[in-house]
């Protein structure tokens, strides 16, 4: 368990602790305090379960259903469990890992594991990560067995609910439905607020939310996503996929990620909005090489498939930077094919 959290504890419940750290640990535990005496606290750096990526804390992973959320998530645990790498070259602290694997079995958990871990993986079975396919519900003593793992582990790391809708309890005669999602997810947050590790909650999105803020399209009140400390996004659309991610202690981040459907790992391939503009001017410049005369900007944003002001905006920059030509008439050419051009 955490050291930090251990001398809070101790000293809240009036036992010693190591010398010299007995005055700074009960200013970190002390609910009320001034602006001078927080200034002159120290706290360790945000531990990653995922460096980069998925920090320590309540986190919510929300996708569409079969999209991938249990591939991505095993990897991580394996990665964690193994002090080993994923979403393709990010390397992973090595630590403990709680599975809950809600919605699987025995037989499909492993049919899993040995398609995601790699051929020279010498452990491809690690000690380190403990797997339950039935736990107790959180009112029911779910959370209370979550505590006792962490608090036997020598290094804990990572606790893996997936799903949240197999892990929640009933709402309550008397509770409003943001009630009932915020308590959801707050006795987890304490959890990881508590013992300093990470939690990932995978949970599902709406359907058919358009153009709204991600926040928004996790399924459920706002009382999930209020609760938790960081939410991430997988999705798909007409771009490929991305993972976003939104939270207290992390920067915000939209990433290009794919799925490699014959190791059945994620891969980031690097930020969205540049991995999206170099596709969409590849596009572009493979519409105007097979053209047979000048398009217009209306021609290139039907063939290409583009939003229209994305398409503008693109050939405007594409033509600044010469990657386009201009013709008259505001029409554009491949800078190859000069022999469409009026002379």
């Amino acid at each position: 368990m955490n050291a930090d959290f251990i001398d809070v504890e101790d000293l809240i419940h009036g036992k010693s602790a190591a010398p010299g750290c007995n005055r700074e640990a009960k200013e970190r535990a002390e609910p009320i305090f001034s602006a001078a005496a927080l200034g002159n606290m120290s706290f360790p750096p945000i531990r990653y379960a995922v460096p980069g990526y998925i920090a320590e804390g309540c986190n919510i992973l929300a996708g569409r259903p079969k999209l991938g959320k249990s591939w991505l998530v095993l990897d991580v645990a394996l990665a964690a469990a193994r002090g080993g790498y994923c979403l393709g070259d990010v390397k992973c602290e090595q630590g403990e890992v709680l599975y809950l694997a809600l919605e699987d079995n025995k037989r499909r958990l492993q049919s899993r594991i040995q398609k995601v871990s790699p051929v020279h993986c010498i452990d491809t079975w690690p000690e380190a990560l403990t797997f339950a396919t039935e736990w107790p519900r959180c009112d029911d003593g779910g959370i209370e067995k979550i505590r006792e793992w962490i608090s036997a582990a020598t290094n804990p790391r990572l606790v893996i609910v997936d799903v949240l809708a197999q892990f929640r309890s009933g709402r309550g005669d008397r509770e409003s439905l943001y009630e009932s999602d915020y308590r959801a997810v707050k006795a987890l947050q304490q959890i990881a607020s508590d013992t300093s590790i990470t939690i990932i909650i995978v949970h599902h999105v709406r359907k058919g939310m358009g153009d709204v803020d991600p926040f928004e399209r996790v399924s459920g009140t706002m009382g999930l996503t209020g609760a938790a400390d960081t939410v991430l996004i997988l999705d798909r659309d007409g771009n490929g996929c991305s993972l976003y991610a939104r939270g207290r202690d992390i920067e915000e981040y939209e990433k290009a990620v794919a799925f490699n459907s014959e190791t059945c790992r994620w891969i980031v391939q690097g930020d969205a909005a540049d991995v999206r503009r170099t596709d969409e001017r590849g596009a572009i410049l493979a519409v105007l090489e097979e053209a047979t005369e000048p398009m217009s900007p209306k021609e290139i944003q039907i063939a290409t498939g583009m939003n229209k002001n994305n398409c503008d905006q693109l050939l405007f920059k594409m033509a600044k930077a010469g990657e386009v030509t201009k013709a008259k008439r505001g029409r554009y050419l491949h800078p190859d094919r000069t022999e469409l051009t009026d002379g």
